[in-house]
């Protein structure tokens, strides 16, 4: 098992950057770049490819609706080049209230378009000549342009032909497709306790249908770290991440981490946080999320029983841990885990 930390998207990405370096030497394996709304991803994993030396960076993630397949496999690409070879790239449908609100692009078929981005990714850092049908049209026939377009192929030589492309997913059916044909998983509150419930049916069908050439299907998940005898009270600062998930993405009815909610055994307590995130209360919403949803979505408390907590989230099938470090000394924290792993 491996460790890695999410860069916070919302605050100051060179003091992030500066933080993730000094991660780094106290053995993190990989960082996650995301974007939503604000800084895009591919600048910031380029600074921080200038601004570390062993460590993975992975696009956490760059969604499939405001780049062109070619585009990411660019991204890929050049990512790839300036870090000496450390690039993973996340990749998703994010959702319609980001899809058609801020890119202005219709939220249909979401998993054709993540399976079509990865065939044709691949494809491209292959340095195939690409004529490719679907969803995207590579050329763009004459009747719907200037007739110009021609097949092509990636002017530059890629690091490596295969750049690892990992999939944020929770429906049973883009998970099923996650376990068929990418290189690994990133899934969003992740209960490892409750996830066999919700998830393994998809990931056994999606995993008979594997390539085997592709590898295991490596997953990346975990949460808050504290270690401590009062350690166990960070777990509540999980309350704003869950209630803003369950809560506030998306409308009634079309919020998929609501539905991961219920499918976890959640069903009251998912619709009330929900109602009161959606009229704004949103302390509120953060209280009604239930003790045991921060628990089991964490690492905190003393030192054996987050070491616990680590051989949960390996049992469950995590392959890289991914935390938050809570305290004064983050990286002591991630050195005494990454001596457990």
């Amino acid at each position: 098992m491996e460790i890695s930390t999410p860069l916070a998207y919302a605050g100051d990405p060179r003091a992030g950057a500066d933080a993730v370096a000094a991660l780094e030497r106290a053995g993190l394996d990989a960082v996650w770049v995301a974007e939503a709304y604000g800084f895009d991803s591919p600048t910031i994993m380029g600074y921080l490819a200038a601004r570390t030396e062993r460590m993975r960076i992975g696009a956490g993630i760059l969604n499939v609706y405001s780049r062109t397949p070619a585009l990411i496999a660019q991204t890929a690409a050049g990512l790839d080049a300036i870090s000496g070879g450390r690039a993973i790239i996340g990749l998703g449908a994010s959702g319609p209230q980001v899809v058609e609100g801020w890119h202005g692009k219709a939220y249909d078929k979401p998993l054709g378009r993540t399976r079509e981005a990865i065939e044709l990714t691949r494809r491209i850092l292959r340095r195939e000549v690409i004529d490719h049908h679907g969803i995207t049209d590579m050329p763009l026939p004459p009747e719907r342009g200037s007739g110009l377009g021609k097949p092509l192929k990636i002017l530059t030589e890629p690091v490596r032909p295969e750049v690892p492309l990992y999939v944020a997913s929770l429906g049973p059916a883009n998970v099923r497709m996650t376990a068929e044909v990418a290189d690994g998983w990133l899934p969003t509150l992740f209960l490892p306790e409750k996830a066999h419930e919700v998830w393994g049916a998809p990931l056994a069908e999606g995993r008979a249908r594997r390539d085997p050439a592709l590898g295991p299907l490596q997953v990346v998940a975990g949460g808050l770290l504290a270690i401590g005898d009062d350690a166990a009270a960070a777990r509540d600062l999980a309350r704003p991440q869950i209630a803003l998930y369950v809560g506030g993405m998306g409308a009634v009815g079309k919020n998929f981490y609501n539905d991961l909610a219920v499918a976890y055994g959640y069903e009251k307590e998912a619709a009330r946080i929900q109602e009161l995130y959606l009229a704004g209360r949103k302390k509120e919403a953060e209280a009604a999320v239930p003790d045991e949803f921060c628990e089991l979505m964490s690492l905190c408390g003393p030192a054996e029983y987050v070491r616990e907590r680590v051989e949960v989230f390996r049992a469950a099938g995590v392959t890289m841990l991914n935390v938050i470090p809570v305290g004064p000394d983050p990286a002591g924290l991630i050195e005494t885990v990454k001596g457990w792993l």
